[in-house]
């Protein structure tokens, strides 16, 4: 029977995946879909707080946005906060007053030149520049604050719709709630666990191999796995390995990818076979061929057309078959329910 070669261990099964999902924003939950063994999809609604507080919030966002673009001469239901400093009304007021100034001080510089007014009136015209200049660079940065408190606004209202959105929550990931931590009027604050979903297909297991048979386990061996009172096996594959052995207890912890059909549940105590070769052969026979006595495992073989005892060392066992590790060797023929056979009797066919 060809059998390939395995490592046999004993390992634990896991969730592929545990997600405890929360709450972003606080509040008193006002509804829940699900509950202990749902199935849930990714993007799934499955939790939402009571949301007016949010909605007020968002208005008052709103109002004051709309506030601020009124203040820079944009409409206040907008989209574009885009605006031209020199083009709103505070700026192009304090232009014009200081272009006013300018033209005085000049008209006064030429007058005094010509000997028609005294230096005094151009001092003071030179000093009336002078303030509509610095209330023209106020009106600038009166409108440049004026911008960055628009941009504030934006990014409050986009704050307050984020928060009323954090209200519903939404499944992660495809899988089953495990636990349901909430009930509804509940109040939870911002974090709080609202549910655990776990992924079970695949299903993680979790195995340590003995020291002694390490080296022989690569990424992408098949593993075979039965769980106790369960016919059916269930195919895997190693997908990740310790880097180190244990320096406690000799074993490398390997984990493999186990396909669930539902038939599995994580938690559950397997027995794997990891398939270490599967091109080389090992040596089989019936379940019936085997005789133990006193602790001895032995076969009957035929050579030269008698019965001879052979003392054998078995290994892996199948429903209906042995693997002999030592005693015998591929293409000898072995007794089937060998009875009272013993050596050195003839065996005819």
């Amino acid at each position: 029977m060809p059998i390939g070669e395995t490592v046999t261990v004993n390992g634990t099964l896991a969730a592929f995946d545990h997600v405890t999902v929360g709450m972003k924003v606080p509040g008193r939950l006002q509804s829940i879909s699900i509950d202990l063994g749902s199935v849930v999809h990714r993007g799934q609604r499955v939790a939402q707080l009571e949301q007016q507080d949010y909605k007020l919030r968002v208005q008052q966002a709103e109002a004051a946005l709309a506030q601020a673009r009124a203040r820079l001469g944009l409409s206040p239901d907008g989209s574009d906060d885009r605006v031209a400093a020199e083009q709103t009304g505070t700026v192009r007021q304090g232009r014009a007053v200081m272009d006013d100034a300018k033209l005085k001080r000049d008209r006064a510089a030429k007058l005094v030149e010509q000997g028609v007014v005294s230096r005094a009136e151009l001092d003071t015209a030179e000093s009336d520049y002078k303030v509509a200049l610095s209330r023209y660079q106020d009106a600038l940065e009166e409108i440049r604050n004026r911008q960055g408190l628009l941009a504030q606004r934006r990014s409050e209202l986009a704050l307050a719709k984020q928060q009323l959105a954090d209200t519903i929550v939404y499944a992660p990931m495809d899988g089953i709630v495990q636990e349901k931590k909430a009930s509804v009027g509940e109040y939870l604050a911002a974090g709080a666990p609202v549910v655990d979903v776990v992924k079970v297909n695949p299903l993680r297991l979790r195995a340590e191999v003995p020291e002694r048979e390490s080296h022989n386990i690569r990424n992408g061996q098949s593993v075979r796995v039965t769980v106790e009172g369960d016919a059916n096996s269930y195919l895997g594959y190693i997908k990740r390995l310790s880097p180190t052995i244990g320096e406690q207890n000799r074993v490398l912890v390997v984990e493999a990818d186990v396909a669930n059909n539902g038939g599995l549940r994580p938690g559950a105590f397997v027995r794997a076979e990891i398939v270490t070769n599967q091109t080389n052969t090992a040596v089989t026979i019936p379940s019936n061929a085997l005789i133990t006595f006193a602790g001895i495992d032995k076969v009957i073989v035929v050579e030269d057309g008698k019965a001879v005892e052979k003392a054998v060392t078995t290994g892996r066992r199948g429903a209906d078959w042995v693997e002999i590790k030592a005693g015998l060797s591929i293409g000898q023929t072995v007794v089937v329910d060998p009875g009272n056979l013993q050596t050195g009797q003839a065996i005819t066919f």
